[in-house]
């Protein structure tokens, strides 16, 4: 359930931040409750909030399609299947754990399952409705083209607010929260740009991207020694830099040298987003388990439908949970790059290239007739000025 929730917030915010916390306020304290393994419980937690990076409208995709040149709608076509496939990862390891492991996800206890036949499958039917409605609003206007991606984000935040207001729970605290928080993230990438422009400029002064091109394109293996020194490298790097510094400062450096082996830059974004992923997940800077920290119980407290005393979750349990998941994206690279067809198949074919169109206008038969003519009337050639007649 949380990896399909989880996927529901990803499609429906592309925010990691807002589906890791929101996961952990009302997901965590019911896992605890009643006895979930803690490092299971953080890790499906954490890996599931990470899915708003891969499925659409993920920011980061959004970030890899400017930086790559390319359709932001190529980009999101791209990326569904390896973001539904990942997340049918993410069930199946859950799924084989509490099978081995019984105890590590109990099933809820009888009292705890106060609904059940059409009074669930009735209120699963209702809260669903408004996320799918939201999602519709952002992914089906675009894929259908009634939008561009910018216009769908409007669409997205316009139905969101509608939402809110037919829940009556918009106030002038939660927009006023909202814009602030937009303009925070808007100024946070600006900045990372500006100065990731700036690095850029100064590396390109000293020719420093073609001795790149140059070491890339000298590599042994072709295009596939290149995806496995430049996904080893990605993974490094996000031990210690956010995806937003990979995006700005790394990928316009792989991005010619990907294009000049014939790779697809929309595969190549997407096989980029999925490697990133990592980099919200592994310590020492995993964002995603740095948010779940922050609202996972750092004290014992006490639970007041159980009336139980319930023990803290410890920073080690988050990073170890986290783990297995990190090895679950890695195999996801592995399987984007054996099947680019699970990204290239959902994009529409590519269009004509410009310099191989030749353009042939039929004549008429009469201009073509008078054409013939003129093709058959001998060259008696130009007069000589030598044997022009004296005028005086």
């Amino acid at each position: 359930a949380v990896v399909f929730v989880g996927a529901l917030l990803a499609a429906t915010t592309g925010v990691v931040a807002a589906s890791v916390i929101s996961m952990g306020l009302i997901s965590l304290p019911i896992m605890l409750r009643y006895g979930y393994d803690r490092r299971l419980a953080s890790g499906v937690i954490a890996a599931s909030g990470t899915l708003a990076q891969i499925i659409p409208p993920s920011l980061v995709l959004i970030v890899l399609a400017d930086q790559l040149g390319r359709s932001v709608g190529d980009m999101y076509k791209g990326a569904i299947f390896p973001g539904l496939i990942l997340s049918g990862l993410y069930f199946l390891y859950v799924f084989g754990k509490s099978f081995a492991y019984p105890g590590a996800a109990p099933a809820l206890p009888l009292e705890a399952r106060s609904l059940r036949g059409m009074k669930l499958l009735r209120r699963v039917i209702f809260v669903l409705i408004p996320p799918l409605a939201l999602i519709f609003l952002v992914l089906g206007t675009i894929f259908l083209g009634i939008a561009t991606p910018t216009e769908g984000g409007a669409m997205g935040a316009t139905g969101a607010l509608v939402l809110a207001l037919l829940n009556r729970r918009l106030t002038w605290s939660l927009l006023k929260q909202a814009m602030n928080t937009t303009t925070k993230l808007s100024s946070f990438v600006l900045f990372i740009l500006v100065g990731s422009t700036v690095f850029s400029l100064t590396f390109r002064a000293v020719n420093g991207d073609l001795w790149v091109e140059h070491l890339l394109t000298s590599l042994p293996g072709g295009q596939l020694g290149f995806l496995i020194v430049v996904n080893i490298l990605v993974f490094g790097l996000a031990f210690f830099l956010d995806f937003f510094e990979l995006a700005f400062i790394i990928v316009p450096l792989l991005a010619p040298v990907a294009d000049k082996l014939g790779i697809d830059l929309i595969w190549f974004g997407v096989l980029l987003a999925v490697n990133m992923q990592t980099s919200f997940m592994h310590p020492p800077f995993g964002f995603a388990l740095f948010y779940l920290r922050s609202v996972a119980p750092a004290k014992a407290y006490l639970d007041k439908i159980t009336g139980k005393t319930i023990a803290p979750v410890t920073t080690g349990q988050i990073y170890w949970g986290a783990v297995p998941f990190v090895v679950i994206q890695v195999i996801m690279v592995g399987i984007v790059i054996a099947f680019p067809g699970i990204v290239t198949s959902s994009l529409d074919k590519a269009a004509a290239d410009p310099a191989g169109v030749s353009i042939e206008i039929s004549t008429p038969d009469h201009e073509r007739e008078q054409l013939e003519r003129d093709a058959d009337i001998p060259d008696f050639g130009a007069p000589n000025p030598g044997d022009a007649p004296n005028s005086k």
